[in-house]
């Protein structure tokens, strides 16, 4: 997959920009604020449908516009299509629209038109940080992979907040209507729980793989589901049955705490290395190298999901690592057709494969030609 060109109109820092990306590795380098970062923003937009630096979408806007746009023509391997999204102030926040091919469609139809996986610094904190940054991984990665998932998501989130709203009303004593929301979370959980449980399944196995081959396999890294509530099987009867037992015995809890306590939204991504917590006996280096092993798992799979290599994101993350993990980060994604980079100075990155870059300064891009010739 391959960005040919990508047009912004009033966004972030940029009132206007055209640029027609090069192939292979483009490096965006430049001091702080920029809009190095801006621009794998806006191609993150054309895949995920979303900001993963802000969930306040207003702030995509330029400060002294009503609207922003982002727009590209991407190669496939079906052809080339397009692809764009309008994002316009409404009150205190904004709303979406999608194009592709010039036409409007929803965001479900949209997903999935352009695949990337993105890689910034926050996504170092995967090991130690909330279990809402990994359900974010999984939501991301398998919402661009199939539009079941994402609309199955979707509806879940939809049901979730009225439940939630029912325990807090005073009508938290209605034991048919809480009877219904519990089917429904356990109608759409359960197709929400096998996909999930499905993918971390091949994600583990391809980040232990990467995982040995960057340190040998004397301690094996182990990712792997806890959903909740746990689940002894993953076919859908089994997972339909333990949703519903959980909802049912836990009906007394949800009550005195007025939230529902038990579903996908509850779910986490068990991260361990020799059968210990990496979160809590782990060192710095080795959870860096488990959250490498775990995106170029992520990207492994989008690449065999998509028949084609996925865009790849960097967001100022090589700066953060050293030569070693680095370099056996890019070695495990070099299949890449695009990439994307940003650094603050060259010497931060020191890519290895030929590269492109590009210098970035206060919304305006130019290419080092002389560099781009000899890569």
């Amino acid at each position: 997959m391959r960005v040919d060109s990508l047009e912004l109109a009033n966004f972030r820092n940029y009132a206007a920009l055209r640029f027609d990306p090069p192939e292979g590795a483009c490096i965006l380098v430049g001091a702080n604020a920029q809009g190095k970062s801006n621009v794998l923003e806006a191609l993150a937009l054309l895949a995920l449908g979303k900001s993963f630096r802000t969930v306040r979408e207003s702030d995509l806007i330029r400060f002294d516009a009503p609207a922003a746009s982002v727009a590209a023509q991407v190669h496939t391997r079906s052809g080339v299509a397009s692809a764009g999204c309008v994002i316009t102030r409404a009150g205190e926040g904004a709303r979406k629209r999608f194009l592709r091919n010039g036409r409007g469609v929803s965001y479900g139809s949209f997903l999935g038109g352009i695949t990337a996986v993105t890689f910034a610094p926050a996504d170092l904190g995967l090991i130690t940080g909330p279990a809402s940054l990994r359900r974010r991984l999984l939501n991301a990665a398998l919402s661009q992979l199939d539009r079941g998932y994402y609309h199955d998501l979707a509806a879940y989130i939809k049901v979730l907040a009225q439940k939630n709203a029912f325990l807090r009303s005073p009508d938290a004593g209605d034991r048919t209507l809480l009877a219904t929301y519990n089917a429904q979370v356990t109608d759409i959980g359960t197709r929400l729980v096998s996909a999930r449980a499905a993918y971390v399944r091949r994600l583990g196995h391809e980040a232990e793989t990467a995982h040995a081959r960057w340190v040998g396999s004397r301690d094996a890294l182990e990712v792997a589901y806890a959903p909740s509530p746990a689940q002894d099987a993953y076919t859908p009867d089994a997972i339909s049955g333990r949703l519903a037992e959980a909802l049912a015995l836990g009906a007394r809890a949800e009550a005195a705490r007025k939230v529902s306590l038990f579903g996908p939204h509850r779910d986490d991504i068990s991260i361990g290395l020799g059968g210990r917590a990496l979160a809590r006996y782990g060192s710095q280096g080795q959870q860096r190298t488990a959250v490498l092993a775990i995106k170029a798992a992520e990207y492994a799979l989008a690449h065999a999901a998509a028949g084609e290599a996925p865009l790849l994101l960097l967001d100022d993350v090589l700066s953060e690592l050293d030569e070693q993990r680095r370099h056996a980060f890019m070695s495990s994604i070099a299949g890449f057709e695009q990439a994307f980079i940003t650094a603050t100075d060259l010497s931060d990155v020191a890519f290895e494969t030929p590269h492109h870059v590009v210098h970035v300064k206060n919304g305006t891009l130019v290419q080092d030609v002389r560099r781009a010739a000899s890569a």
